[in-house]
């Protein structure tokens, strides 16, 4: 009997191919993240407004992102997710070409709702094509490099804005911006055939068949037209994972935003040590992701991974609020927290694929990734007020227990899992 080949399953030449473009996509969306954060002060002078107004950008782009992801999934499944995903590296391009012209205000915080439009696309297209078009042997591998490359565009993103604005002002760091969307979406276009494909759940076969049936990848439940919509992310297992995609970006969020003055006011620690904390917090992360992704290759366990990394990260997050150390102990407990918390991040992107129906991939990822927005918009309320009360120990605390109440999600998914 000739085994049957799926369309999904290519050489390690062509995987590596998607992989590199769906990434380079995920960096110029992290990227865009934070174009604005920090060119606040430049950005708020040339329009005379307040932090708060200016706030309003954010708020846009983020109401926008939350409210469109899941129609955007929806989409994904439905027509071209490259297509798609051509389309919204070009818009977040566009909108930001817009916003480095503008003289009115409202102006630039519409071209910012654009903005969050366009971001709407990214998780549910990666997600789709990383997951119709690799390799099953190499999925984890692919969930693990796309999520470092989105880490790494939030990593480049503060320092090159200020050095660009300092040559060529705010606007100049604007465009500049914008001029790597567009050549990200031309690669895509020029060298994007690899990611043409039918990704709403038919599978184009190549190669002889099998005579008792097609041969499929055993990890993810067959497709069910029949569970389509709403009444697929009603699902437990999948509102399970949006409630931990949102947890484990609040926990995140308390630690990312808040650490360095939660530290300087608990404990009187300095600027400069806590930023070194965070950096390490944040470069820890970014080789825990790929860590992780060598990690799911290696066992169909994912939710053991995940669980030990949440505890352990947890733990160490804990640390950082009942013991008063020393600077070198405190940059090595916050690298671990980071460390942990990027070992669980492919294990993450694994369970939601495994309780996901073929060809509902980004409606899936749509949703459960709105968790993202949903604590983006969160975070800032509820860490906020623990500082404006003066309890900083509150945001480790409150951090911790976040990354901890995970667990059971993880553990309840992989139940779902596999009964399916």
């Amino acid at each position: 009997m000739t085994p049957t080949v799926l369309a999904g399953h290519l050489t390690r030449p062509t995987d590596a191919r998607i992989i590199a473009l769906v990434s380079a996509a995920h960096f110029v969306s992290h990227y865009y993240i934070l174009v604005l954060p920090p060119l606040f002060p430049l950005v708020r002078a040339e329009f005379g407004v307040t932090y708060v107004e200016i706030g309003a950008a954010l708020t846009a782009y983020n109401a926008v992102s939350a409210a469109m992801q899941i129609p955007a999934g929806f989409l994904v499944d439905r027509i071209s997710a490259r297509a798609l995903l051509v389309g919204g590296v070009a818009l977040g391009a566009a909108a930001l070409a817009v916003a480095s012209a503008v003289s009115a205000f409202w102006v630039f915080v519409a071209a910012f709702a654009a903005l969050g439009l366009a971001n709407t696309v990214y998780h549910p297209a990666d997600y789709a094509l990383l997951s119709h078009r690799v390799s099953p042997a190499r999925i984890g591998q692919a969930y693990s490099i796309h999520t470092f490359a989105g880490i790494l565009g939030s990593a480049v993103a503060p320092a090159s804005l200020l050095l660009l604005a300092g040559a060529f002002g705010w606007r100049g760091a604007f465009l500049a911006s914008a001029v790597l969307g567009f050549a990200v979406a031309a690669l895509l276009v020029v060298a994007g055939d690899v990611l043409i494909d039918d990704t709403t759940g038919h599978g184009k076969r190549v190669g002889a068949r099998c005579t008792k049936g097609a041969e499929r990848d055993p990890s993810r439940p067959a497709a069910a037209p029949a569970m389509a919509g709403w009444r697929l992310l009603l699902r437990p297992a999948i509102l399970l994972n949006f409630v931990f995609f949102m947890m484990l970006s609040l926990a995140n969020g308390g630690v990312q935003n808040y650490s360095v003055v939660a530290l300087e006011a608990l404990r009187g620690t300095s600027l400069g040590i806590g930023n070194t904390g965070l950096s390490a917090y944040l470069l820890l992360s970014a080789i825990g992701v790929l860590i992780g992704g060598y990690a799911v290759t290696r066992t169909e366990r994912h939710d053991g991974i995940a669980i030990a990394g949440l505890a352990a990260s947890a733990g160490a997050v804990l640390a950082l609020a009942l013991f008063d150390m020393a600077a070198p102990v405190l940059v090595l407990v916050m690298a671990a927290a980071g460390l942990f918390q990027g070992i669980t991040m492919p294990s993450r992107d694994m369970l939601v694929r495994a309780v996901t129906p073929r060809g509902s991939f980004g409606t899936v990822f749509g949703f459960v990734t709105t968790g993202f927005n949903v604590a983006g918009m969160a975070a800032p309320l509820i860490f906020g007020w623990m500082m404006d009360q003066g309890h900083p120990q509150a945001i480790f605390v409150a951090a911790a227990a976040l990354g901890a109440a995970a667990i059971p999600t993880v553990m309840i998914t992989r139940q779902q899992g596999s009964r399916r």
